[in-house]
């Protein structure tokens, strides 16, 4: 009788060892799979997608370094180390088969290249914790003015939105942005343009070093006029020029464009007019988080050469195929190694729940909306909460406006125009805001939280903007204008020149 049952125990055992293995393959087939990848490898198709695997880099230790050379050495090591370690059994697998395939390391995912089949196989490899597309996404751009080139003026030229924010008068005072090195991920930069020649990091004032300055993603685009894999900066759409030009763009003479106009640039083109896809973007971050020159790769990257903050002004909605986790995994990988990312809001509005997309609807970005000439907030420009949010669906978004109507910047060929409007350029001028604050308080350099916090202090509420978005449309924030409007001078204010933690010890 004992002997029966415990015959019978080892039979259940058994039986419970093998379901409890069935489940265990079944969880293993059932590893998400994006609907965009199952549609575009319907009927024996191939696609192009994203297969990212289950280990993460622990980082708390490297962002506590204080020394931001040091912080982004062990953030780049640390992410490069796990993504070379976990990923070699996967990249010898698809190597053998002759998969066509892209290692990253910003975020440990390999970009493949299959049809249906392999998703499932791939979907069943204990390493792989999700699959994702990799859509071509389609960002409206202000279309290139018929007539580029404006006559120049005798009298110095400084836009509406570099002195509605106040950045003059930190010039005035010696401060514009110098040590400070801003990276635009947008459509590329025309670097002779007289506005942006001088602070363009690759050029010493005779000769041109485009290494760890300039870097292009666009491989695949033999019509585009600036063509593919470019080693020397070019812009196939005005978009970046522009961008920049309210960043950093001072022409020597006269026409002071951009808000730091003693601060260094250096870009990487993310889009074909306009057209990007998650495997562009991810490879610019990764460019920025350690620059690689241009014909190099990323195992000769120099977190030395990182940027301290920089300008996007591009989307990825989830309507055309893009996935959250990816993208927002890239940008904190960026803050961990104390790169600010600044993101333009959206030109949906007015209706309220616009700010839906990413970059702009993360947490780990400051995000920025429009307001026009006479502090209003700009039709256009979208409004939170971003419900789209999968952490935070009522997180208070934009974090604060800046001007972006009928802003006068560079375009391509040495022109300029004053009739672009969009919260793409807007976010410059808090990019450039940035760099004024870490040139001038240079403890507050790479310190993102703080730097965020002064931002949002210094910047003027607009009590007269009252809408039903949600947030306090008395001082702020709320889901319209944020914190208020960007004050430079009143955040510098704030800022106290060399603040002490308890002890005596300069805060790092």
């Amino acid at each position: 009788m004992i002997r029966r049952n415990i015959t019978a125990v080892a039979l259940v055992l058994l039986c419970a060892s093998t379901a409890a293995a069935a489940l265990r393959r079944d969880a293993r087939a059932t590893v998400p799979v994006h609907p965009w990848v199952l549609e575009h490898t319907r009927n024996g198709s191939e696609a192009s997608f994203f297969v990212v695997l289950r280990d993460r880099a622990g980082l708390l230790e490297a962002r506590r370094i204080p020394a931001a050379p040091d912080r982004r050495r062990a953030v780049r090591d640390a992410l490069w180390a796990t993504a070379a370690r976990s990923q070699a059994p996967l990249r010898s697998w698809l190597a053998e088969r002759g998969i066509p395939h892209r290692s990253y390391y910003i975020v440990n995912a390999i970009l493949v290249h299959g049809d249906r089949r392999l998703v499932e196989e791939l979907s069943r490899r204990d390493d792989v914790l999700r699959i994702e597309g990799n859509p071509l996404v389609h960002n409206d751009l202000p279309l290139l003015p018929s007539s580029t080139a404006l006559e120049a003026s005798g009298e110095p030229m400084i836009p509406w939105g570099i002195e509605r924010t106040r950045a003059p008068e930190l010039w005035a005072l010696g401060i514009t942005g110098e040590g400070i090195v801003v990276g635009g991920q947008d459509t590329g930069v025309d670097w002779t343009h007289p506005a942006l020649i001088r602070q363009y990091r690759g050029w010493d004032g005779s000769t041109a070093n485009h290494d760890h300055s300039w870097h292009d993603a666009i491989h695949d685009a033999p019509s585009n006029p600036c063509g593919s894999d470019t080693t020397e900066p070019c812009d196939d759409a005005g978009h970046g020029t522009h961008t920049m030009g309210t960043a950093v763009g001072f022409d020597g003479n006269t026409r002071a464009i951009g808000m730091a106009p003693g601060a260094r640039w250096i870009a990487c083109r993310n889009m074909d007019r306009g057209w990007g896809s998650p495997a562009r973007y991810l490879e610019c971050m990764e460019w920025f988080l350690a620059p690689w020159p241009p014909g190099g790769d990323p195992s000769q990257g120099n977190s030395d050469m990182a940027p301290d903050v920089t300008v996007n002004s591009w989307t990825c909605p989830a309507s055309e195929g893009c996935s959250w986790d990816t993208l927002r995994e890239a940008i904190e990988a960026q803050r961990a190694a104390g790169i600010f990312t600044v993101a333009a809001a959206g030109n949906e509005g007015p209706a309220c729940g616009t700010v839906m997309s990413p970059p702009g609807l993360y947490d780990a970005v400051f995000t920025v909306g429009a307001t026009d000439a006479a502090d209003a907030l700009a039709g256009f420009s979208s409004r939170g909460p971003t419900t789209a949010n999968q952490d935070h669906p009522d997180l208070i978004k934009p974090d604060l406006v800046a001007p972006g109507v009928a802003i006068y910047s560079a375009l391509p060929g040495g022109g300029y125009t004053g009739i672009w409007n969009g919260t793409s350029m807007a976010t410059p001028h808090v990019a450039g805001a940035v760099a004024l604050l870490w040139s001038a308080r240079p403890w507050l350099t790479n310190s993102i939280g703080a730097t965020e916090e002064l931002l949002a202090r210094g910047a003027r509420p607009l009590p007269e903007v009252i809408e039903n978005c949600g947030g306090d449309y008395t001082v702020g924030p709320n889901n319209s204008w944020g914190h208020g409007l960007l004050d430079v001078v009143r955040s510098w204010e704030l800022a106290a020149p060399s603040p002490r933690r308890p002890g005596g010890r300069v805060v790092p």
